[in-house]
């Protein structure tokens, strides 16, 4: 069985459970990190020596980095439609991950940190504004995209929405009065409606 450390509400491990959930995968998963604490425990940075969250165990394997964690899944339990078989549809699926994880994922940290984790005291408006204003662009590149697809590499759903799905469900929730984009909420409904979505991703904030 696979064993996934790290708290339900890290956008990291959402990532790891909506794909295992997807898949009918069975796994354990254990809290770690935030409140939890333990990640940086010596046994755990025995696994992980970065302390970050999530860490997956395969019996006597283990992949940390939530990327990895997904297309080692994949690899392993997954294949097609989530791993496409199609080599161009599977370099679109990377692109997308990657971007997500270069170009989006930072301001969004900014947007949950400043409206989440910072008190009213302490927030920094400004910085919370000019994230607001470049997730804003960036969500505008993706809503172009999916103008004339339901998903991001065309008609099927898979790994490449998955870490912008992910990111998704905060932007909608956290920054509702953002800029209109018809095909990007259109694409979010499609996947809110996965009751492993759901499960996984549409969690409180904390």
């Amino acid at each position: 069985m696979l064993r996934v450390l790290g708290r339900a509400t890290s956008v990291n491990v959402q990532k790891v459970m909506w794909l295992i959930d997807e898949l009918g995968l069975e796994a354990e998963r254990v809290d770690v990190g935030g409140k939890y604490g333990g990640n940086q425990d010596p046994a755990y940075l025995a696994k992980n020596p970065m302390g970050l969250i999530p860490v997956l165990e395969d019996g006597d394997y283990v992949v940390w980095e939530s990327q990895a964690i997904v297309r080692y899944i994949l690899e392993a339990y997954g294949g097609d439609p989530w791993l496409p078989a199609d080599v161009k549809a599977r370099g679109q699926a990377h692109q997308w991950m990657d971007w997500y994880l270069t170009t989006l994922h930072p301001p969004m940290t900014v947007i949950y940190f400043q409206m989440i984790r910072a008190t009213d005291a302490n927030r920094n408006e400004k910085a919370l504004a000019e994230a607001k204003e470049k997730a804003g662009q960036l969500w505008s590149v993706l809503d172009t995209h999916l103008a004339d697809k339901p998903f991001l590499t065309g008609n099927t759903l898979n790994m490449g929405d998955i870490p912008c799905g992910c990111s998704a469900y905060r932007w909608h929730t956290l920054v509702p009065d953002g800029p209109d984009l018809p095909n990007l909420k259109a694409w979010w409904d499609r996947l809110n409606v996965r009751p492993a979505y759901k499960k996984n991703v549409m969690l409180p904030f904390e």
